[in-house]
């Protein structure tokens, strides 16, 4: 289970809630003081953010859960993709004061992606002031998570109606709609749990809410749309209700036993989203997530592929890769099929190498406990692998050679937007710089390290990426070097010129002259085509004309055409013209010779050869540059200062609205709220919506939202740039909106820049 969610929504605060409640903890750590259990890192201290995705197993109830806390920030982007590929259901978080929020998409899509089967919303941060319940979960429609969100539970933002009527912010109890119980829950955090009366009179008089209580007016309403809502997925559901006697009260009858089933079917179906909400901070709605996590998501039994099972044989997935200086290569695993036993060896179907485990762990966050065996479903860690990266299939050494076709998907690093050259301080720590940086882009894939006329590159996803990766090379590796100024990674595309058919490539093996032909052809991705991130953009397709699969993805690693998509990949990560990495090309590999008696591996050189050679007659192509999608939160009266920086500085204004999903950049219809129940804006008394209502001396609305698209190179200090334009009102968030052609006085910007003009 994967907690997932934009920055600053209380991921790890949850976390920390969890562990406590399930006393693994004696009190919560707080993320201000640094004092937390997942963000054990000293970088993750310091700023107060998320790094890197951290494990721990929690026993709550009857069930055991591998808890995965995640990062928000959208720089460590491969941190949720690789959580995303081995979870079986996930908790997504909501700032309710923000509702959805650019990252919040951005991590949905990652789960979609990935096919997690199981997912939970958790409404957080109830106690601040200008949270909605009923914003939130309408901005759950407005931009198009899901068709159905379904509440399970109602806030209670205070048990006196006078506060109601103050707008007092604040979260003081739920009402958990499916038990028909409310839970109040004490200054100190202690919780209460008072079941309600099963008749609509008797709620009215029973003295558990004032007989005043604005809530009592939409209990009733709310459990009924639940009940038939969740009817329409299963017809024994419909036909208990239907045999119901008339009258309002008869929903408050229906059992826990008859509802749950059915809850959890739909919910394993995705035809419903459940939706929970309460505040991490003060550990308010922690139990009913991590009992509703038990009820309702998928388990490893939910979601079985293909010859999987507690007894068959022995099936793993790396999903990260991590460095520890006293404990050396860390590997987390997933336990696809079988039982791992520790000092056992295991075949890796990815790199084709035989590994020997020593230790098999589970994971505390920062703290480890040796144990014998992984069982079936769970995660872990493995120590002693010195060749495994992240997404490789591990498999029984024993019965390695049955094994090959059942590799499991692998793990695709989002591509690098940003670099910077690392200048090692002497000859002498060059060698060591560069081992730690092949150590670093094991343990993080989406670090790519180059080398371009002599100097050594960085590629990461952004500008804290990079920060980040500098502070890890001198923390974790103690290397000697400098790092270069900030550089966005551009790309080109192909030329306009007609390359010639060459298909033919010349070689020596064992002193004879050997000719190697591959056809192919070669032409710009049209508009209406998708690029493979596999292949940076690119798309690359077979003799079969389906896609073709990366390098490292080949289950064995002497096919031909394995050490053809290496040739290819190793000509299009450098264009002969300008040294940027090509994208937005369509190649389509059609046939291939060998001659009998040569080694498959001299298919790469060949492919590469011939690549390249047609690239450069085809000539300089077009220069992409990265841009970013951008919402910038801000007073009124300074709006009009930050939309002209943006325009100087090549940015497009796509929306000035107060709230819309117009940051995807397509225009999108919300989805309807038929049937489903959608909580009045008094039930959370501090909202906008609801102070507006109450107070009629109605202040005019001073914030305003700017969406828009701007290259990512004009946008590194931004944050600085924001902060004067906006008199330190401003906030903003970025999200990558992939690479786009740039204009001619642009180009030769770009090429002067990188040294090409």
């Amino acid at each position: 289970m994967a907690l997932v969610a934009h920055i600053d929504s209380g991921k790890t605060t949850l976390t920390e809630s969890i562990l406590h409640k399930s006393a693994y903890l004696a009190a919560p750590g707080s993320v201000d003081t640094g004092s937390t259990t997942t963000d054990f890192l000293p970088a993750e201290r310091e700023r107060g953010i998320t790094i890197q995705s951290a494990s721990i197993p929690v026993k709550w109830d009857k069930w055991t859960f591998n808890l995965i806390d995640t990062p928000g920030h959208a720089d460590f982007g491969m941190e949720v993709e690789s959580a995303s590929r081995v979870v079986d259901g996930a908790v997504v978080l909501i700032d309710s004061v923000e509702g959805v929020e650019a990252q919040t998409k951005g991590v949905w899509r990652q789960l979609d992606r990935y096919g997690v089967p199981t997912r939970l919303m958790f409404l957080n941060k109830l106690d601040r002031p200008g949270a909605s319940f009923r914003s939130s979960l309408v901005s759950l429609l407005t931009h198009r998570l899901h068709p159905n969100p379904v509440a399970l539970v109602l806030p209670v933002a205070s048990f006196r109606t006078e506060d109601y009527m103050r707008a007092e912010p604040g979260i003081q109890g739920l009402v958990d709609l499916v038990k028909w119980e409310i839970w109040k829950w004490t200054e100190d955090g202690h919780s209460t749990i008072q079941s309600l009366p099963r008749t609509v009179e008797e709620l009215k008089t029973s003295g558990i809410l004032p007989a005043n209580h604005p809530m009592i007016l939409h209990l009733v309403a709310a459990r009924a749309t639940l009940l038939e809502n969740l009817s329409m997925y299963s017809d024994e559901l419909m036909e208990h209700l239907l045999a119901l006697p008339p009258g309002p009260s008869s929903y408050l009858d229906v059992e826990i036993s008859a509802i749950i089933p059915h809850l959890r079917k739909a919910t394993l179906s995705n035809d419903i989203l459940p939706v929970l909400c309460g505040s991490a901070m003060k550990s308010i709605g922690t139990e009913l997530v991590m009992n509703y996590v038990g009820e309702l998501l998928a388990s490893p039994m939910d979601v079985r592929l293909d010859a999987e099972s507690a007894n068959g044989p022995l099936r793993l997935l790396a999903w990260k890769v991590s460095w520890d200086k006293r404990k050396g290569w860390m590997t987390f695993v997933r336990v696809y099929s079988g039982t791992l036993k520790r000092q056992s060896s295991v075949f890796n179907v990815t790199s084709g190498q035989k590994e020997k485990i020593s230790k098999v762990l589970l994971l505390y966050a920062a703290e480890a406990q040796e144990v014998e065996s992984l069982p079936y479903g769970s995660v872990g860690v493995i120590l002693g692998l010195k060749f495994t990266r992240t997404g490789d299939t591990l498999v029984d050494a024993r019965h390695s050679s049955n094994s090959l076709q059942t590799s499991l998907r692998g793990v695709v690093p989002p591509p690098a937007v940003m670099s910077a050259s690392i200048i090692p301080k002497s000859h002498s720590d060059l060698d060591p710089v560069q081992e730690a940086l092949h150590a670093l882009s094991r343990t993080d894939p989406s670090v790519r390290v180059d080398m371009q006329e002599g100097q050594l590159l960085v590629h990461g996803l952004g500008a804290l990426h990079l920060e980040i990766v500098e502070g890890r090379l001198r923390d974790e590796w103690d290397v000697n070097f400098e790092l270069g100024s900030r550089r966005v990674s551009y790309r080109e595309s192909m030329g306009p010129g007609l390359s010639s058919n060459v298909n033919n490539w010349t070689t020596e093996v064992a002193g004879k002259p050997v000719t190697i032909k591959i056809l192919m052809t070669m032409e710009p991705l049209a508009d209406d085509e998708q690029g493979d991130p596999v292949w940076d953009g690119n798309l690359v397709l077979g003799p079969s004309g389906k896609p073709l699969l990366s390098p490292d993805a080949f289950r064995d690693q002497l096919d031909p055409m394995a050490n053809i998509a290496r040739g290819l990949s190793s000509s299009l990560s450098n264009s002969p013209h300008t040294s940027l990495p090509l994208s937005h090309m369509k190649i389509h590999v059609t046939e291939y010779n060998l001659p009998r008696d040569i080694p498959t591996s001299i298919l790469a050189g060949a492919s590469s050869s011939i690549l390249r050679t047609r690239i450069q007659e085809a000539g300089m192509g077009p220069v992409l540059e990265p841009f970013i999608k951008l919402k910038i939160s801000l007073h009124e009266d300074t709006m009009g200062k930050v939309v002209k920086d943006l325009t100087e500085n090549g940015g497009e204004v796509l929306d000035l609205a107060s709230d819309t999903p117009a940051m995807d950049g397509d225009e999108v219809v919300a989805y309807s709220t038929d049937g489903l129940y959608i909580p009045p804006e008094e039930l959370s008394p501090s909202s906008a919506a609801s102070t507006s209502y109450k107070f009629s001396n109605d202040v005019p609305r001073l914030k305003r939202t700017i969406h828009a698209v701007a290259p990512l190179s004009r946008m590194l200090d931004y944050s600085t740039r924001l902060r004067a334009l906006s008199g330190g009102h401003g906030l903003f968030d970025m999200l990558n909106a992939g690479f786009r052609q740039v204009s001619e006085a642009r180009r030769l910007e770009i090429l002067r820049e990188i040294g090409r003009a």
